[in-house]
């Protein structure tokens, strides 16, 4: 849009890592729905539990690892996700330090620790409305209506277990063919037009010559036709 630019080796990595990162997330999810349905007594499910903390700070790990390596042409709002992000893995990390039970199983069973907890879906919100926009996916358009309904019906009480289960069972899905449908996606679509962010990072005296001599070119190119 503003100029020639070309795919670099930096780009494929951080492509990788963005990519890598929703996978860590989405594996760690599954165990821990995975947990959900395991008996209440036995040797499963005491070796789950004592693995269901690390599993989940494992997987928030994951998840903030591609907000830092996301391309979005609007910082503000790459900042914005990563603010929630950290608020709510913080509020994760405050839990796991102060509570006796596994984390996970903490929120489920007090639900107003979704006020800490919050923010960190609130970004995977935000990353399933940028990915459901840009490339129309229809996993992400779901998540991005999944996810708050899951919370906010945990939160305030008013959806049935058997619902909830469901609605969770269904954020797993979703979230499980989201991760794994981007490595289905050119390594190009992830990056974006890079011309773009170059421009952004231009001061705005700068961007008002860039688009001048563009708009100059176009005047001549029409000119010559």
């Amino acid at each position: 849009m503003y100029g020639e630019w070309s795919l670099e080796d930096s780009d494929v990595r951080e492509v990788w890592g963005y990519r890598n990162g929703l996978s860590v997330a989405a594996a760690a999810l599954l165990l821990e729905t995975a947990t959900a349905f395991l008996p209440e007594t036995g040797a499963a499910r005491e070796l789950a539990r004592g693995l269901q903390t690390p599993v989940a700070l494992a997987g928030g790990a994951g998840l903030g690892a591609s907000l830092v390596l996301i391309h979005i042409y609007v910082a503000p709002i790459k900042r914005f996700l990563q603010a929630l992000w950290a608020l709510g893995f913080c509020g994760g990390l405050y839990l796991a330090a102060t509570q006796a039970q596994p984390l996970p199983e903490y929120v489920a069973s007090h639900p107003s620790a979704v006020w800490l907890v919050g923010p960190f879906f609130a970004a995977v919100t935000g990353v399933a409305f940028k990915e459901g926009m840009c490339y129309g996916k229809a996993e992400c358009a779901a998540l991005f209506f999944v996810t708050p309904a899951l919370l906010l019906g945990h939160l305030t009480g008013l959806m049935p277990p058997e619902a909830e289960r469901a609605l969770l069972v269904a954020f797993t899905a979703l979230a499980l063919v989201f991760a794994a449908r981007k490595y289905t996606q050119a390594v190009k679509d992830d990056i974006g037009d890079k011309s773009v962010f170059t421009f952004l990072a231009l001061p705005p005296e700068e961007q008002e010559r860039r688009v001048a001599e563009l708009s100059a070119q176009a005047s001549s190119v029409r000119a010559r036709e």
